[in-house]
C-alpha cells in the first residue's frame, strides 16, 4: 500500500495532488467564512473547524467509494436525447444551492448593517452546518474526480486530502476574519460563487469552463480590491 514511499514520481504526485486539492478548497473556504460570520463570535471556531472536518469525512468517504463515484459518470437517466449522470444532477443542484445561497447573502448584505447583525442572531449553528455539509458534498465531488484522474494509490490520495483540509483549517480563520471586516471583499467573494455555481450548472450540460479562467478572474478581482482597500486606509489616515 506504501510501496510508492521510495518512488520519486509519487512524492511529486502527492505534492501536486495536495495542491490542487488546496486550490479546489478556496471555494470551500469562502463558503464557510461567509456562513460561519453568520454565527455569535463564540460559536464560529468550532463551527470553522466542524465544517473543514465535515469537509474532510466527505471527501474521504466518497474516495472510499471509488466504484461509486466513477458510476456517476454514466447516464442514469436521458431527457430529450441528452444522457444526465448521478455526476451531472449533484453539479446541477450544487450550483443552483451556490446561486440562490449567494444571491441571498448579497441581498442581505445590501440591506445594511443592522440588518446583518439580526440575520446573523437568528441563524443557528445547525443550519449554518446542514448548509456547510450540503457544499461540503458538491467541492468533495470535484475534489475526489480530481483526485482519481490523477493518482492511482489510494494511499497518496487520503494523504492529500488530509493534509489539504489541515492546511484549510490553518488558514480559515483568518480569511474568514478579513472577509468580515471588510465588506466589499465579501460581496466579491459571493460574486465569484456564483459563477462557481453557474460554472458547475454548466458543467452538467457538457460545456467545459476551465477552471484557470475562474482562478485567474478572481486573483486579478482580488488584487484590484486589495489595492483599494489600501488605498481608503492611506485616505483614512491622511484625514
Amino acid at each position: 500500500m506504501f510501496d510508492w514511499f521510495a518512488s520519486p514520481e509519487a512524492w511529486v504526485a502527492l505534492g501536486t495532488l495536495t495542491a490542487l486539492e488546496i486550490v479546489l478548497g478556496i471555494d470551500n473556504i469562502i463558503f464557510l467564512s461567509i456562513l460561519v460570520n453568520r454565527l455569535p463570535q463564540a460559536q464560529r471556531k468550532f463551527a470553522r473547524r466542524l465544517g473543514l472536518s465535515l469537509a474532510m469525512v466527505s471527501r474521504l468517504g466518497l474516495l472510499f467509494s471509488l466504484s461509486w463515484v466513477m458510476s456517476l459518470r454514466e447516464p442514469i437517466i436521458t431527457l430529450a436525447n441528452f444522457p444526465i449522470s448521478g455526476r451531472d444532477l449533484i453539479l446541477f443542484f450544487g450550483g443552483l444551492f451556490l446561486i440562490g445561497k449567494a444571491i441571498q447573502e448579497i441581498h442581505e448584505a445590501l440591506k445594511g448593517a443592522s440588518v446583518e447583525r439580526i440575520s446573523r442572531k437568528r441563524a443557528s449553528l445547525l443550519s449554518i452546518l446542514i448548509q456547510i455539509s450540503i457544499v461540503d458534498i458538491v467541492f468533495s465531488l470535484d475534489s475526489v474526480i480530481t483526485a482519481v484522474g490523477l493518482v492511482d494509490q489510494l494511499s497518496i490520495m487520503v494523504i492529500a486530502i488530509v493534509l489539504a483540509v489541515a492546511v484549510m483549517m490553518f488558514a480559515a480563520e483568518g480569511i474568514g476574519n478579513f472577509v468580515d471586516k471588510h465588506p466589499t471583499i465579501k460581496v466579491l467573494a459571493l460574486a465569484f460563487l456564483i459563477l462557481v455555481g453557474i460554472m458547475l450548472v454548466a458543467e452538467c450540460f457538457q460545456i467545459h469552463i476551465p477552471k484557470s479562467y475562474l482562478y485567474f478572474a478572481m486573483a486579478f478581482s482580488l488584487a484590484v480590491e486589495l489595492i483599494n482597500i489600501k488605498l481608503r486606509d492611506s485616505q483614512k489616515i491622511s484625514h
